[in-house]
This record gives C-alpha cells, structure tokens and sequence, in this order.
C-alpha cells in the first residue's frame, strides 16, 4: 500500500517462479494476428475519439492489408449499427474519421516502422451483433 520493499517483493516472486523454455521465439512479441492489432487499434481511436456515442456499437474490419515497399497499404470498414452513428464517425466534414485516421496512422507507423496508407469506410449493419455471420474478423 506504502510502495515500501517493492523491489523485496518483486524479487521473491522472480525467485517464486518456475524456469521453463519459452513459449514464443524472441522475435516474436505477441501471439495476437496482425489484422487484429491493427482492428484494435482504429477501434481504440473511435472510443477515445466518439466518448460514449459510438464505441459499443462499432467493429472494425480490415478489408485489405499489403506491404507496398516503402508504404503499408491498409483498407479497413468500421462497422456501425444505426444511420446516426455513421454522422458521428464521420463528423462534420469527415473531421472525425480524418482525426480516427490520423491517430491510428500514427500509432501504426510506429508498430510497422514505416509509413501507413490507411483507407476508411464506414458501413451501416443494423443488429451486426446480433448476426454471427457479419462482419467477422479473420
């Protein structure tokens, strides 16, 4: 509660713990597939982005994914329940899903480690929750 002997602490547990080969080579950082990181991300952006309008009724899916040489080409769908959730994704102008891919761009570039060509659209699918089969993500 204090923060007292915390490295007292971490150190026990270190020494606690079982020694086993590891699960994953080392390059590898995550077991999670790309296309679903990246869903993730543009996802994440549209919560933090669209407060409480939005979030919960939205799925991204990554429609296309290509490394181009010196460009990562990603086209994606952002999939929403309601006409008037469509309005708030896109904004007045295209000002909100411009600000959805502007921050995701950024985020991926730095995941990718070059520069991201992100393509978005937004898709009206009444009740996709509801329907199992629509829109899945591979």
């Amino acid at each position: 509660k204090k923060g007292t002997n915390i490295s007292i602490l971490v150190g026990e547990i270190i020494h606690a713990l079982p020694e086993n080969q590891p699960l994953y080579p080392d390059n590898v950082k995550t077991d999670i597939p790309l296309e679903l990181r990246v869903s993730e991300i543009i996802r994440e952006k549209i919560f933090q982005l669209t407060y409480q309008e939005v979030p919960y009724a939205s799925l991204v899916k990554i429609e296309n994914m290509e490394d181009r040489g010196k460009v990562f080409y990603i086209q994606a769908t952002i999939f929403i329940e309601e006409p008037s959730q469509k309005g708030i994704v896109i904004g007045r102008k295209g000002s909100k899903i411009r600000e959805i891919g502007v921050k995701s761009r950024k985020e991926l570039e730095k995941i990718f480690g070059k520069k991201i060509y992100l393509e978005l659209g937004v898709k009206v699918e009444k009740k996709w929750r509801r329907k199992p089969i629509l829109p899945q993500i591979q």
